[in-house]
């Protein structure tokens, strides 16, 4: 039987993305938090395993696997005020990840650079929304700029942290188990 997770069998690309949305979570409880003036941020693994999916599922439902993964988190861990805003930046951080690594085509197996660009600009793009929001929320709270700047800088402090952990760890952790995977016919495939 092929298992092609973008047209073949819907049922089976919904079983991949909960199973991988359930490990996205597990990585988000993988963390420690740095509670900042009313806002929130933790160095942790979840982003490893939301770019991974985007590399193993495609982006969409490695997109729906990240989002969902950080989403659930999020509702179960005390920050329900930004699940749906965790829902949709995680799955653009996914989305871009597997869209770049399987662009065209052509590819069969992505290449080394391509997974490691794709990580890298999933990463870089997840951070860039995460940080946006962050200052407009410090901004629209009122904060002082004083406490906009340290909470910025925390923020930009634990963000870099998570995506060099995300890339350094999803690439490898990809490029070990694609060939099982693509054996197995549960690879993402064009």
């Amino acid at each position: 039987m092929k298992v092609n997770v973008t047209k073949k069998d819907p049922i089976i690309n919904i079983a991949f993305t909960g199973m991988l949305a359930a490990v996205v979570l597990v990585g988000y409880y993988l963390s420690i938090k740095f509670p900042l003036m009313g806002a929130k941020a933790q160095i942790g693994f979840g982003n490893v395993f939301g770019i991974l999916s985007g590399l193993l599922l495609g982006p969409v439902y490695g997109g729906f696997s990240a989002g969902i993964g950080g989403a659930i988190y999020d509702l179960t861990s005390g920050w329900a005020d930004t699940a749906l805003l965790t829902l949709v930046t995680k799955f653009i951080m996914g989305f871009v990840a597997g869209m770049i690594a399987w662009w065209g085509k052509e590819v069969r197996m992505p290449s080394l650079k391509r997974v490691i660009t794709a990580a890298v600009i999933g990463s870089v793009t997840y951070s860039l929304l995460y940080l946006g929001n962050g200052y407009i929320e410090a901004v629209l709270m009122g904060n002082a700029q004083e406490a906009i700047q340290y909470i910025m800088g925390v923020k930009v402090a634990v963000t870099f942290v998570n995506a060099i952990i995300a890339d350094v760890i999803a690439v490898p952790l990809f490029m070990a188990i694609r060939k099982p995977l693509a054996g197995a016919k549960i690879l993402y495939s064009n």
